[in-house]
């Protein structure tokens, strides 16, 4: 059996290439990898001694030959394919072990050279791997160093790869090819080339959108069906999902997760991360309907809670504190679909023990978890994709414009902040009313944002709150003073809205004339 390595990451490669060499295996290898594995005391054959052509124009050839490329696409089954072989003084090569030039790292490097970028595009390397993989009924192909301890010990077991982990093999050969030249593509057509300016340490501006977008994920799992019972559906990640998103959440117990268990899970998730205090979110369809933090987990979920128990109930429930007993306590009592935290005590999930139905997700979350978000949004039109930048905008005191007489009391402004937090999780129109670091009042999805307006008033009232001297904030301006009216008349104090409107004026004639107190963010959070 002969092997030929040639890797750019040398993890593992040495004790890879020891372990084939204890098992009998012919070791060749190129440039760097041939060097580190003869230093290391390993009988290696250079490329170049089999092909009798060295090695030229800065390494750029080496492999691309036909006692290389041969080597790896003879059909060893047909008879032809080996006596071409046999004239041609070709050996076969069964495994091959390649990980590319690191172009997507030398990219992500702030200041990479148009240059750099172009001598990090492998060409020997994915040619040989497409090689091997489509060959892959005679080639085992290896692409990364997690996969060299399933192949040794297959060969330490039966001598040889078996079909079905030579196929896993070429799949996953396959795919990295995929992800490399997608990152290539992606690369290059974002780049605004300028010819006054190139040159060797010329960097390229670039482009905020690629030419041609490519996105590469990985599936999860298999749903049991989508957003309705006829529609399929499968759960995929990012290639290498952010730290604290839910894509790298472990689920603790309860049954298997539904397509409207993630959207939603994902939309509790991303807002309870908006807080650096402990808090707590309730979503329905996608909707928070109850948010507050507290002094632990117990304090926020009882006051969001109470926002609109109706609601809350069969919701997702978001901590970004671990759930200890009195929490788990608490929670237990109402029928939750989803619960999520950073992790769980021990007495929290006993108390769940019994309750096999409820999924327990814990995602560990880094110390910086709030800013810790998608830098992209994607939306599916027809025959097209809709592609942005998240709404990642993060409103400070200093932002905040007084458009009104009355000034906001200190308490008012932290409320403002907690309200306009929950409003861009909300679906638009979006009305919240909060008060003491708690939702009291929510408004969301109407095509009027009069009637959001309204529908958070009749909740309020539903769960028995007042919203005397709350603060509200609206996702979008008031485009009439009437929107204005309702929350005034239901109880608020204190508006935040974006402003831009063309009746700016007679909104803030409004709040003056009704003696409470506005201020524009300059921001809006539409969520569609």
């Amino acid at each position: 059996m002969k092997a030929l390595l040639s890797v750019s990451d040398k993890t593992g490669i040495v004790e890879f290439a020891q372990a084939l060499h204890a098992l009998g295996v012919q070791l060749l290898s190129t440039g760097g990898t041939a060097k580190l594995l003869a230093d290391q005391g390993l009988p290696v054959t250079e490329v170049a001694e089999v092909t009798q052509f060295p090695e030229m124009l800065d390494g750029r050839v080496k492999t691309l030959h036909p006692k290389v490329h041969g080597g790896l696409l003879a059909r060893r089954a047909l008879p032809e394919h080996m006596a071409a072989l046999k004239e041609h003084g070709i050996e076969t090569i069964d495994l091959l072990v390649v990980n590319l030039y690191p172009f997507e790292a030398t990219v992500a490097k702030p200041g990479c050279t148009l240059a750099d970028a172009i001598e990090n595009i492998d060409i020997g390397g994915p040619a040989m791997v497409r090689s091997a993989a489509k060959n892959w009924q005679d080639v085992g192909v290896i692409t990364a160093a997690d996969q060299y301890e399933a192949v040794i010990a297959e060969l330490k077991a039966a001598g040889k790869l078996s079909d079905k982990l030579r196929f896993a093999l070429s799949v996953a050969a396959f795919n990295r090819i995929s992800q490399y030249d997608g990152a290539i593509s992606n690369y290059l057509s974002s780049v605004k080339f300028e010819d006054e300016k190139l040159s060797e340490d010329y960097v390229p501006a670039r482009a905020e959108f690629s030419g041609q977008f490519n996105e590469q994920y990985v599936k999860v799992q298999d749903l049991r069906y989508g957003e309705n019972s006829h529609q399929q559906a499968a759960w995929y990640r990012d290639l290498a999902p952010a730290a604290g998103s839910l894509a790298t959440g472990v689920q603790l117990q309860g049954k298997e997760l539904s397509y409207n268990n993630i959207a939603d899970a994902d939309a509790a998730w991303e807002c309870v991360k908006s807080f650096d205090v402990p808090a707590c979110v309730i979503i329905k369809h996608a909707n928070p309907c109850g948010v507050a933090i507290g002094a632990n987990p117990f304090e926020a979920y009882s006051k969001a809670f109470q926002t609109d128990p109706t609601s809350a109930f069969g919701g997702i429930i978001a901590f970004n504190r671990p759930v200890d007993k009195a929490a788990a306590e608490a929670v237990s009592k109402q029928f939750v679909e989803v619960l999520m935290a950073p992790d769980f005590t021990a007495e929290a999930l006993e108390i769940f023990k019994s309750k096999v139905n409820v999924r327990l997700m814990k995602i560990a979350l880094p110390e910086n978890y709030g800013s810790v978000r998608n830098a992209l949004e994607t939306k599916r039109v027809g025959s097209g994709l809709l592609l942005q930048s998240a709404d990642n905008h993060e409103l400070a005191l200093a932002d905040l414009k007084v458009v009104t007489v009355k000034q906001p009391t200190p308490a008012e402004l932290n409320d403002l902040l907690f309200a306009w937090k929950v409003a861009k999780f909300v679906k638009s129109n979006a009305i919240v009313f909060c008060k003491n670091g708690m939702t009291m009042g929510v408004g969301a999805g109407q095509m009027s944002r009069l009637d959001s307006a309204r529908i958070a008033s009749i909740k309020a009232e539903a769960a028995k709150l007042s919203l005397q001297n709350t603060v509200v904030a609206s996702d979008a301006f008031f485009p009439f003073r009437d929107g204005l009216d309702v929350v005034v008349d239901a109880g608020a104090t204190c508006v935040a809205q974006p402003g831009g409107s063309m009746r700016d004026q007679e909104v803030i004639d409004a709040a003056n004339e009704r003696g409470v107190a506005m201020v524009f963010t300059g921001v809006r959070h539409f969520r569609h």
